[in-house]
């Protein structure tokens, strides 16, 4: 039998057969490479990756910590390390997996360090911190590989970046060290091995070829609406809903944000037969409930979990037997990730039931079986010089031992996201971590490391505590827990939502109706509420932007439909008639025609534009749009987007020809105009608290004592300002202006519309009345001056309206 039979014995007890690519990923692993593992959901890649160090630890068992296991989200952990102990006690290697994450207890986190296992599961940021002490290389003397799970969730994010220079500092005390990531939804899988393994390797990429299709069902209404509008959440498909969850064992429901897992939780609880077997699980909701959420799926107790992107990733519910996804899930890699959740095993089935909530979510869910057959995905671009993690590494690095200058330079330059750094931005950086800069070298809270004989160190264990306490880079807005009177936390609700409420209102979260109490010490104290009327919170960055690619695919259904080859799937059948619609009363957008839609209405005098980028870049575009129009004339506009376009509203008519927005959509000056037309100063500002949080400006606070999230702004706006006047060229300024234009504006795809829009012919249409398009932007808008009953009912008389008015779709 091969090298591998240890693993091919435990495969064999589980009544499965070993993978071509598994036995190529442990060949490659037994001869010293490091590479990348891409293969789909459930289709064995955890064995894959371990499979190698099962025959090394039965064959060479080494002494102290050997392998580290980096899972993205703590939630993971425990299913994890479970996985990765099951083949070796199979083969007779026991108590070899341990866990060390944020939620590992002090005395625990102290008995792995006296007598560490073989091999830990932890996170990103749990690894920063362990190379935060001075007896780190001692301790990691042994390493013979990492394993990175999840890798297409950390590589384009600062958190990928920071785990990038965790491992330059692990190979620089191990040189032979192995570094193997698991993936199954990239569309750049070259790129992300290289980022991974650093520039000295030569990635090796093992790729899963199995065939593994997914296989997409739409849950369609018994009436499409033709005129689409915002603020549904799907619930009139409760009823349909329910049948499906009944009929299935169980069910693994995703929404696409926490509010909206929320309502549906709220929702099939109150009509359900079953209400004790259903739960909730998202990422600010506490612990110990996800838990539980996890468990029951994972016994088969409950029937339905819903979730949101929290159980996206990693855990193993193989009885899990139905996927269902709430609305269009806005990219094709987030639909084969949330399908793999199903037939979770080598040779199953994804299966996944999509519940669209308005009919321009049909023509999504059609672009998207389309993409499905094309076999392409979303590339994750990795971030590079992201200065604010690389000054919090070097503080990490100082505390770990000391460290020599140059030494440190040349190892960080072997990262992918620090292979471009040059000499004055490295010394920028060490000025910055050692003086505070040019600005603040007066106030010693800044001055946070010295050097002392040729080495980088930290002067006193008030700095160390403080930087342990706040490495990472995850900065979500503040958030308050909530917590019953008398005790039992229920997790975090962001503090913008919870600071807007008086004692006495009423909040949906962690599936319960809850009254404020009161508001102390960054706790939300609350006690149960005998209603269902109360509001949801909005968590932010809660909306998934429309990708790329799908925004391309819907583009291209456009043109087959107007060319009469639309295909011949449910879905695009049951967007036809809104299509239909759209092209009668004005015009359809297509990759090479860019429609342009002037309206008048009792409000005022509307252009509505339709270039499919995506929230994000569509706010930069109007913005630009707006600001340029009003630098001809004087004009205000009320401003409103969604992934498919953006509407600019004025009190006086705005009179625009073919030659006006042929100049208007200019891309040359783009990037000196958009800082302009967005108040980019107050935008990096803003982003600035994240990267002066990472880069170690202000601090989060002691456990127990955190800041308010006003009190962070508040610091960070002061530092900002002070910077600004007294130290322009501060590249971390540089950086906040930098995220803002390529992150926050997504300046890229603004550009890459205006170039297209050269070459597009500019339809542009005065239709007497709203269009489908055009209707869920006037529905956004109005949202922000009524109350929810009151918005309700005007769009519905509006609905009503323009379908009594419309043209008939034939």
């Amino acid at each position: 039998m091969s090298d591998c039979c240890p693993v091919d014995a435990y495969l064999v007890g589980q009544g499965q057969q070993v993978q071509a690519f598994q036995r190529q990923a442990w060949e490659a692993f037994s001869r010293g490479r490091s590479g990348l593992i891409h293969a789909p959901t459930g289709s064995g890649k955890t064995l894959a990756a371990w499979g190698g160090v099962v025959r090394e630890l039965v064959r060479e068992p080494g002494t102290g910590l050997q392998y580290l296991w980096i899972t993205p989200l703590r939630a993971l952990a425990a299913d994890t390390a479970r996985a990765l102990e099951r083949p070796l006690r199979h083969a007779g290697v026991d108590d070899a997996v341990a866990l060390r994450t944020g939620d590992t207890s002090a005395y625990r986190k102290k008995k792995l360090m006296d007598r560490p296992p073989p091999a830990l599961v932890t996170t990103p940021e749990s690894l920063a911190v362990m190379l935060s002490y001075a007896d780190a290389p001692a301790r990691m003397k042994h390493l013979r590989a990492v394993f990175v799970d999840e890798w297409h969730d950390l590589v384009d994010s600062k958190r990928g970046v920071l785990l990038q220079l965790a491992l330059a500092r692990l190979r620089g005390w191990n040189p032979g060290l192995r570094t193997w990531g698991l993936s199954a939804t990239l569309g750049n899988v070259d790129e992300a091995a290289a980022a991974l393994v650093g520039v000295n390797e030569t990635p090796a990429i093992v790729a899963g070829d199995l065939d593994r299709p997914v296989e997409l069902e739409s849950l369609l209404p018994a009436s499409v609406d033709r005129f689409p509008w915002a603020g549904r959440v799907g619930i009139r498909q409760l009823k349909a809903v329910i049948e499906r969850i009944a009929a299935a064992e169980t069910t693994l429901l995703f929404t696409n944000t926490r509010s909206q897992a929320e309502i549906w939780f709220n929702a099939i609880q109150a009509v359900c037969e079953w209400p004790d077997r259903v739960a909730l699980h998202h990422g600010s909701i506490a612990r110990d409930l996800r838990e539980r959420a996890e468990q029951g799926l994972a016994d088969g107790s409950l029937k339905c979990v819903v979730a949101t992107a929290s159980l996206d990733l990693g855990v193993d519910f193989s009885p899990v037997d139905q996927v269902m996804q709430v609305g269009s899930p806005k990219g094709v890699a987030r639909l084969i990730q949330r399908a793999g959740r199903s037939g979770h095993r080598p040779g199953g089935t994804a299966r996944i039931v999509c519940v669209p909530t308005h009919a321009l979510e049909i023509a999504e869910l059609a672009a998207l079986r389309e993409r499905l057959g094309s076999g392409r995905v979303e590339p994750r671009s990795p971030l590079t010089l992201a200065l604010d993690v690389l000054a919090q590494h070097v503080v990490t690095a100082a505390l770990g031992g000391g460290v020599v200058s140059d030494a440190l330079f040349d190892e960080v330059r072997t990262t992918h996201a620090f292979a471009g750094l040059d000499r004055c931005q490295w010394q920028w950086v060490l000025d910055f971590v050692i003086r505070g800069g040019p600005a603040l070298r007066a106030y010693p809270a800044f001055q946070r490391v010295v050097e002392d004989r040729g080495l980088l160190k930290v002067p006193n264990r008030r700095i160390a505590m403080l930087h342990r306490l706040n490495i990472g880079t995850i900065t979500a807005d503040g958030a308050l827990r909530v917590q019953f009177q008398k005790g039992g936390s229920l997790g975090t609700v962001e503090e913008r939502f919870l600071a807007r409420l008086r004692p006495g209102e009423r909040f949906v979260f962690a599936g319960r109706v809850l009254e404020l109490v009161r508001i102390h010490d960054m706790v939300a104290y609350v006690r149960a509420a005998n209603t269902r009327k109360a509001q949801v919170p909005a968590w932010q960055g809660g909306r998934l932007p429309l990708s790329t690619l799908l925004a391309d695919g819907l583009l291209e259904l456009f043109e087959r439909f107007a060319a009469d080859r639309l295909p011949a799937s449910v879905e695009a059948r049951a967007a036809a008639p809104l299509l239909a619609l759209q092209r009668g009363v004005s015009a359809l957008p297509a990759r090479d025609r860019l429609v342009l839609e002037r309206v008048t209405s009792r409000e005022g005098h509307h252009w509505f534009v339709f270039p499919f980028a995506g929230r994000l870049a569509h706010e930069g575009l109007a913005a630009l749009m707006a600001w340029r129009i009003a630098r001809e004339r004087p004009v205000t506009f009320s401003i409103t987007v969604n992934d498919y376009g953006f509407e600019l509203l004025s009190g006086d008519p705005v009179a625009l020809d073919e030659r006006d927005w042929r100049a208007l959509l200019d891309p040359d000056g783009l990037d000196r105009d958009i800082v302009e037309s967005m108040d980019a100063a107050n935008l990096a500002k803003y982003r600035f608290r994240d990267i002066a949080r990472i880069a170690g400006l202000v601090q989060q606070g002691y456990p127990g004592k955190g800041k308010a999230v006003r009190q962070l702004q508040a610091s960070s706006g002061l530092i900002f300002d002070v910077l600004s006047e007294h130290d322009a060229g501060n590249l971390l300024l540089d950086q906040a202006r930098r995220e803002v234009l390529e992150a926050q504006l997504e300046v890229r795809r603004i550009r890459r519309v205006l170039e297209r829009s050269q070459d597009q012919v500019l339809a542009m249409t005065a239709p007497d009345r709203l269009t489908p398009l055009a209707f869920p932007l006037w529905a956004d808008r109005l949202r922000a001056h009524l109350s929810s009953e009151d918005w309700q009912a005007r769009v519905e008389r509006m609905l009503g309206r323009l379908e009594k008015n419309a043209p008939s779709a034939a």
